[in-house]
């Protein structure tokens, strides 16, 4: 065990802190008034919008403007609220601190870091209460404390600055890959000698096999893509099979130079589409895809840039029906969508434009992501430094971290019992 810096103490996330989860509150409890309800969406970012509570509330529910919120399934995350009154759902922790509040801030969100590394598996996390609370962390002293707050804040400054820079280069450079699909199948300055068609004019619509679970399993089981292999001008390998007869499999098999677009999406990524170009071979597509084989006069590239160029301007959405969020292209709508059509040498050269510039922004891209990475290992860099009492000199005169720890459980242990349960003590102790 390493040694710690002086006047620092070994301890836990429990010991330090409080941790109040919020409560499940049921869609029957939603309003349209009242408090919002603070869910991980909401937090994350990836939703803005909130459901409403308009009843009563324990105070262990409530947050209020200013207070520490710790997201500890699915999704781990550090957050600080700044808003309205609020009450809190289940999955999140308010944390009642012991300790200087925004150096216990810091000292969650590299413990919770630490955690999400040493945790199996990817994506989804959840992490039990008891680990949570007994997850050791290092103490310094109260003073140190505020240095470090000071000093991390400093460094953070410096590189939010950069990460709000990438950001912006990033918001940007998508703005400017839509432009160059959407102008390159432009039909304001066509030449004469392009045609005025519909999708359905231009080569033949189909949607794949049903599936049912009589084809969980057979004797012919053959692979097969769904609606989650299909992204934008790209294909995943990740594929599932089915049971299917052999006319099934030779009606249904993909071939080069085919062209797959989602059936069924949320609005803004319906009709997104991807050329089937041999990867993963030999595999069948389902009824949650629409198939496209173009004709002899028109290139599949091209049909790619054309529907890739409807999608970002939300054309199939005028052709589309919703249902529970999910909005559906029929084919027989598909069908009946506009499709301009050059000769075949203009489709190529306008298709090998658009390929330069976006492959010019796909290495724009690379050089962004590799940005952001630098700053994600600098930021860690500076927590770790933080916490291993590297990054601001220690001073003798402070107090001991040990004294501070020997308050905290002396209050605890003054607490009655079902207060020392339900609440523990809100802010510092000193």
């Amino acid at each position: 065990m390493s040694k710690q810096p002086r006047g620092w103490e070994r301890s836990t996330l429990g010991e330090i802190g409080v941790y109040l989860n919020g409560r499940g509150f049921k869609k029957s409890e939603w309003s349209d008034i009242g408090r919002p309800i603070i869910r991980i969406q909401n937090l994350t970012g990836s939703s803005e919008s909130f459901n409403y509570y308009d009843g009563e509330a324990d105070d262990r529910h409530t947050v209020r403007d200013g207070d520490l919120l710790v997201s500890w399934a699915a999704t781990l995350g550090v957050y600080l609220w700044s808003g309205p009154d609020a009450v809190l759902n289940q999955h999140i922790f308010k944390v009642e601190s012991h300790v200087h509040l925004p150096f216990h801030r810091y000292l969650l969100a590299n413990a919770l870091a630490d955690l999400q590394r040493h945790t199996h598996g990817s994506g989804m996390v959840h992490i039990t209460k008891g680990r949570f609370d007994a997850t050791p962390v290092s103490v310094p002293p109260t003073r140190e404390q505020e240095r470090i707050v000071a000093a991390i804040e400093e460094h953070l400054s410096r590189l939010d600055a950069t990460v709000a820079v990438t950001d912006s280069a990033t918001r940007r450079l998508r703005v400017l890959e839509k432009l160059i699909i959407t102008e390159a199948s432009s039909t304001l300055a066509p030449s004469a000698d392009w045609r005025a068609v519909t999708v359905g004019d231009a080569g033949s619509v189909s949607l794949g096999l049903q599936r049912s679970p009589k084809r969980h399993s057979g004797p012919s089981m053959r692979p097969y893509l769904r609606v989650a292999n299909v992204f934008e001008d790209r294909i995943s390998g990740d594929v599932m099979s089915m049971d299917m007869t052999d006319a099934e499999w030779k009606r249904f098999r993909l071939r080069d130079g085919d062209v797959l677009l989602n059936e069924g999406q949320s609005p803004e990524y319906l009709g997104r589409p991807a050329i089937y170009r041999g990867e993963p071979p030999d595999v069948a597509f389902t009824n949650s895809l629409i198939r496209f084989q173009a004709n002899e006069d028109v290139d599949p590239e091209w049909a790619l840039l054309v529907f890739r160029s409807h999608m970002h301007n939300r054309r199939f959405m005028r052709e589309s029906q919703i249902t529970t969020n999910i909005a559906h292209l029929a084919a027989g709508r598909f069908k009946t969508v506009e499709f301009p059509l050059p000769p075949l040498d203009e489709q190529r050269a306008r298709v090998a434009d658009a390929r330069k510039g976006l492959e010019a922004c796909a290495r724009l891209r690379i050089e962004i992501t590799r940005a952001k990475k630098r700053s994600a290992a600098l930021r860690r860099s500076i927590l770790a430094a933080a916490f291993a009492g590297k990054l601001v000199p220690q001073d003798p005169d402070d107090e001991p971290a040990s004294a501070l720890l020997a308050r905290i459980r002396a209050a605890r242990e003054a607490e009655p019992p079902v207060r020392r349960a339900r609440r523990g003590v809100r802010g510092s102790v000193s």
